[in-house]
């Protein structure tokens, strides 16, 4: 039997796959039964894979990635796989994993409708109020609770990182037990937060708001973050900026500009948008400015906090 998971949500790809692959027997007896491939493989190699005897198992298990949607798979080679497909050893499970949604016109995707011995599934990363749905169930498959506002903040600051937002909410279910977890126990213990409020702070900058900003920078500061990091953060959030700005001078939309720079989709988005508030040679000097401060701390022409108040002040100003 061969199946094809295909979209853009790899996390849930490979849980379906971990869940599947249960159900073919013992662990360990699957581990030394199982064959896997990146990217192309040839069809001789792939073949001879699914065609060899399961050693004390039931199955034999080949997992490919990325394979239907290569490049290299031609005309020849696809006829020659849909024909074996028909008649692929019963012990076999092959299972194609691909990182971007296949058309329905597909080949590979019309016989897997179409024959009993074939299975589609897609996986596309949720978003906006499913993505919240995601998070609130996992929270609750994990035997955690928590608070609309905090599954809001996670939403909106890490994206459909499925991957990374499991993280983020092992850790807090850890940390608040059978307690509610509350938007106070993401911003305290979730680092993308840090990052999110950097984005807030620029947007704030972009848009000449002098009182907006200094009050987010003094809560950075009330909060303990040091100063060299926050400055850190500054100097990356201006220079993903350049890029961003640079990328899109020819007219480019987020996707291919995240794929360009090889960023995430959702933190491209972010910045393409706030990057609209400046024009490019704005954000040079910017970057040349905060390049200045960092010459004057290190050799101690100015501490970094009141540098870091002065920097607001200017970039805030009308002139």
């Amino acid at each position: 039997m061969f199946y094809i998971f295909h979209g853009d949500d790899s996390h849930s790809q490979r849980e379906y796959l971990a869940k599947l692959t249960a159900k073919f027997g013992d662990h360990g007896m699957l581990d030394l039964n199982t064959t896997r491939f990146e990217g192309y493989v040839s069809f001789r190699d792939l073949s001879q894979a699914c065609d060899a005897m399961p050693f004390l198992a039931p199955v034999r298990l080949v997992i490919v990635e990325g394979l239907l949607s290569s490049k290299k798979v031609d005309k020849p080679y696809q006829e020659s796989l849909v024909a074996y497909l028909t008649q692929m050893p019963a012990s076999a499970r092959l299972v194609f994993l691909e990182p971007r949604t296949l058309p329905a016109k597909n080949a590979f995707i019309k016989l897997a409708d179409k024959t009993d011995n074939g299975y589609v599934k897609k996986f596309s990363q949720p978003e906006g109020r499913e993505l919240e749905k995601w998070i609130q169930k996992r929270a609750v498959e994990k035997e955690g609770n928590i608070s609309p506002r905090a599954v809001h903040m996670l939403s909106t600051n890490i994206g459909s990182n499925l991957a990374l937002l499991d993280n983020e909410l092992e850790k807090l279910i850890l940390y608040k037990g059978n307690a509610e977890i509350t938007a106070n126990d993401v911003e305290l213990l979730s680092p993308y937060l840090a990052e999110a409020s950097i984005f807030d702070l620029v947007d704030a900058l972009g848009n000449r708001n002098e009182k907006k900003a200094a009050m987010l920078l003094q809560k950075k500061f009330n909060e303990g973050t040091d100063p060299f990091y926050l400055f850190s953060m500054f100097i990356r959030q201006f220079r993903l900026l350049i890029q961003v700005k640079e990328a899109g001078q020819d007219g480019s939309r987020p996707p291919a500009i995240s794929q360009q720079l090889k960023m995430h989709s959702f933190v491209v988005g972010k910045l393409h948008q706030q990057c609209q508030q400046f024009s490019l040679p704005q954000l040079e000097k910017i970057y040349r400015h905060l390049l200045d401060v960092d010459v004057q701390v290190k050799t101690g022409r100015n501490d970094l906090t009141t540098a870091l108040n002065l920097l607001v002040a200017v970039l805030t100003s009308p002139n």
